[in-house]
């Protein structure tokens, strides 16, 4: 007996080497709401100094603790008279001055591990255990029930995006989601088969390729944000590309690695984030251009932040408490939550004063419209969003 599943996996199969394989899977499932809001995540892979990041500068500790480190409270981009963004994240100033940037220092969780394994396993789970752990990804949860499809754009399916009914693919290049020949699968659109399966596989492989069209149009084109010539910028330049296609997703996911800051930390952490917040603030003007920016919502986080106290080698060690970035017209900006303290700590760190959950919870629930709670045991949701 021929199901429709059979028949559609037959059917997609010959136009395996030329349609991208999100596309093909796209075509197995329920087109995702092309208007829906999406969520784009960025990993600052290593540990990054979220001290140096969002800067207590008028703190007396943390000169103290940073002699040599320490961000110059002169240059600091101001959120209040007491804390400041380091300056080169200084072209997020324009989301900044809208109120689309929220900055949240101090987040973290119970009993937070300092290996870059287990705290970024705990950081895509949302699980604090060994076994919790193991399992699906708090956005692949979360997506399960509502369905819609996941992209990695630069690198592997990280467990993040993992769940059981799920669908998530990775991509690195816009060439790996254009199509060798469009027109072929064009071919006898219009002609009845009398078969109204067949007649379905035929109208999702015609809708494939047109996207792909659309993609390889506005590849060509000149219109759109300047962005710089940075990895990060290509990978949100690209998500840019499918969201301007109407490429039906709810999230996607890039990576930017080298925040391990054990030695000569001050270059290399200036250029971290004067890359990250270049193609973040690109990526809004770009979106803005295009009218989309309202669907979206950019999410940064880090498995965890840097000792407070630098080493001997001009850097920092792996710490505990990060920070994170929330962006797009929907954000509630500025400054949310409490800065942790420099002097009460714990095992020599400071402690949490928002839990990451939180962070995913108002995400989910307050931004995309989804369920959190099969996703998330626990976690008081942060006010994050208008």
């Amino acid at each position: 007996m021929i199901t429709r599943r059979s028949l559609l996996k037959s059917a997609l199969l010959p136009l395996a080497p030329t349609v991208p394989l999100f596309i093909a899977r796209s075509a197995r499932a329920t087109a995702p709401e092309k208007s829906a809001r999406v969520l784009v995540v960025v990993e600052m892979d290593g540990g990054n100094d979220a001290l140096n990041t969002v800067v207590p500068h008028a703190d007396e500790a943390y000169i103290r603790l940073r002699p040599k480190l320490n961000v110059n409270p002169a240059n600091v981009v101001k959120l209040t008279d007491g804390v400041g963004l380091h300056p080169a994240l200084r072209p997020l100033d324009k989301l900044l001055q809208a109120g689309h940037l929220a900055v949240v220092p101090g987040v973290g969780y119970p009993n937070p591990s300092r290996s870059h394994f287990d705290s970024m396993a705990t950081w895509h789970t949302a699980g604090l255990d060994a076994e919790a752990r193991k399992g699906y990804g708090w956005l692949g949860r979360a997506l399960d029930s509502s369905g819609g499809h996941l992209f990695a754009v630069g690198g592997e399916v990280p467990p993040a995006l993992r769940g059981r009914r799920s669908s998530a693919v990775a991509f690195k290049r816009l060439e790996e989601v254009l199509l060798a020949d469009p027109g072929a699968a064009k071919a006898g659109a219009g002609q009845a088969s009398g078969n109204d399966l067949f007649e379905f596989v035929r109208r999702q492989s015609v809708e494939a390729h047109g996207a792909a069209e659309k993609l390889a149009s506005l590849a060509g084109s000149r219109g759109g944000a300047t962005y710089p010539q940075t990895e990060l910028a290509e990978r949100l330049k690209l998500v840019a590309q499918l969201l301007k296609a109407g490429i039906g997703a709810r999230v996607f996911y890039a990576q930017q690695s080298g925040y391990d800051t054990h030695a000569q930390q001050q270059f290399t952490h200036f250029g971290l984030l004067g890359e990250f917040a270049g193609a973040v603030a690109a990526f809004f003007a770009d979106l803005a251009e295009a009218k989309l920016a309202d669907r979206v919502t950019l999410l940064s986080f880090s498995e965890f932040g840097r000792t407070i106290r630098e080493n001997g080698s001009a850097g920092t060690d792996h710490g505990t408490v990060g920070a994170c970035f929330v962006a797009g017209p929907s954000v509630r900006g500025g400054l949310v939550g409490a800065m942790p303290s420099l002097t009460e700590l714990d095992a020599g760190e400071p402690k949490a004063t928002t839990d990451f959950r939180g962070v995913y919870r108002a995400v989910l629930t307050d931004f995309m419209g989804v369920p959190a709670d099969g996703a998330l045991k626990a976690g008081a949701e942060v006010k994050l969003f208008r």
